[in-house]
């Protein structure tokens, strides 16, 4: 009966159970007794060894959970935590242990009946200062270390706050584009290189300078403030003089002429009601004739490929002010008035569009606060830090400090009226400059 079933709890006897015993435990001795077996010796630093016990379970071992399952689990790979990697070391050390360093301990009986069992606590295994933890030991004991550090270091990354959106309230709004708007705005910082020019491209003009482009631009702020254009037509006007006159000679008396054409392409690009060629030429005091404009006209958009839809300053600026958390309406407006100053300068040209416009919102902030103001959302959504619009940012100051002075005085005029909310009479951040004034 002995050797027809093992499964069969029937009949396993106590003869059976020292044998299945020895089957089991291998070099272990069993110690027999009336009813019951004890385990006489168990390698100390199975229990003892490991500085991670694994948690003791109070229910008693009985004879059916110490001998029915025959077949060991399949292995599973399982992520490795504090209590897995323990048990995984107790399990290699069972295996490594030379047999001479066991030891015994306090014998625990096994029973047939769940509650007439003992149990092992771990109280009773105490680690003793004589044997050293095992090399493998210590590395695991290094390894969770390791891990208890890097869970700390993503919780850290976890508790972070996060980004604002400012988009949440135009969800509703089809025109807001929700959806496509940070794939635009990405798609925008890629192509904006494509409508920039070469910072010194004036010096490929044999009859002009920057000085006379910048009275020209001057001029025509002021005759975009008359019009009444849109805010978009002058940043495109101004993009159109640039990139027409980096590829093609001009002489100064046809400066102006260009100056009205390109302002007209881009009021038909982006006005709905676009002004007379006839009022243009009325503007530069009938300078030239109808055919000098249109003529101009079909040499501008040859020359630059009849490619307008560039990304200017004034995309970004929009898209950054929604980014700013101060009084939005007070802010615009003295954006717009550093960001139309830089318009005049040469100098500034070497600047990306959107790197312009962040520098003016950061200008703008730290002149109505007094004090440097550039958040995360600001930093998020601009893609620039407060130390890369530091240089922009002090020549923004350097404009605003002389811009009522001299002769191109026509944006300081436009941003002095109450339409405008007296922009230009804020005091300038003088603080911003190294060193300050």
């Amino acid at each position: 009966m002995a050797g027809s079933d093992e499964n069969n709890l029937g009949v396993i006897g106590p003869g059976n159970i020292q044998e299945g015993l020895r089957g089991r435990l291998g070099k272990f001795p069993v110690a027999t007794g009336t009813n019951r077996r004890a385990l006489s010796n168990i390698n100390r630093n199975i229990i003892g060894g490991p500085p991670y016990p694994c948690a003791v379970n109070k229910r008693g071992l009985s004879e059916r959970e110490a001998f029915c399952n025959k077949n060991p689990p399949i292995p599973v790979h399982r992520p490795l935590t504090r209590k897995y990697a323990a048990q995984l070391a107790n399990k290699q050390q069972q295996q490594l242990e030379p047999e001479e360093i066991k030891k015994p301990v306090r014998p625990v009986p096994i029973s047939s009946e769940p509650e007439d069992c003992n149990i092992i606590d771990v109280e009773d295994y105490k680690t003793s200062d004589d044997f050293s933890a095992p090399t493998f030991v210590q590395h695991t004991e290094a390894m969770l270390e390791e891990i208890d550090r890097m869970d700390e270091v993503e919780m850290e990354d976890v508790e972070e706050e996060p980004v604002l959106d400012i988009d949440g309230c135009d969800k509703r709004d089809p025109l807001a584009v929700v959806e496509y708007i940070d794939d635009l705005y990405n798609f925008y910082k890629k192509a904006e290189r494509s409508g920039c020019v070469p910072p010194n491209y004036m010096a490929q003009q044999f009859d002009i300078n920057d000085r006379m482009r910048g009275i020209l631009i001057d001029w025509l702020i002021e005759v975009h403030y008359k019009f009444e254009l849109m805010e978009e037509t002058l940043y495109l006007t101004v993009n159109l003089i640039d990139r027409f006159l980096a590829v093609h000679p001009v002489v100064r008396k046809k400066l102006q002429l260009v100056g009205v054409t390109a302002m007209l392409l881009a009021c038909k690009y982006e006005e709905v009601s676009v002004p007379v060629v006839e009022d243009l030429i009325l503007i530069s005091d009938k300078a030239y004739s109808r055919k000098e404009v249109l003529d101009m006209e079909k040499n501008m958009v040859n020359a630059l490929q009849f490619n307008l839809s560039v990304p200017t300053p004034y995309v970004f600026m929009r898209r950054f002010l929604k980014a700013s958390q101060c009084d939005r309406k007070q802010l615009e407006l003295l954006a717009f008035f550093i960001i139309e100053l830089c318009l005049v300068e040469y100098n500034m040209l070497k600047f990306p569009p959107s790197l312009l416009a962040a520098a003016a919102i950061y200008t703008a902030q730290c002149t109505l606060s007094g004090t440097k103001q550039w958040s995360k959302i600001n930093e998020w959504y601009t893609g620039y830090s407060e130390q890369q619009l530091t240089e922009c940012s002090r020549l923004m100051v350097n404009f605003h400090r002389i811009a009522g002075t001299g002769k191109l005085t026509g944006v300081h005029r436009k941003y002095s009226t109450s339409k405008l909310g007296y922009a230009a009479k804020n005091e300038p951040a003088d603080f911003l400059l190294d060193p300050p004034f």
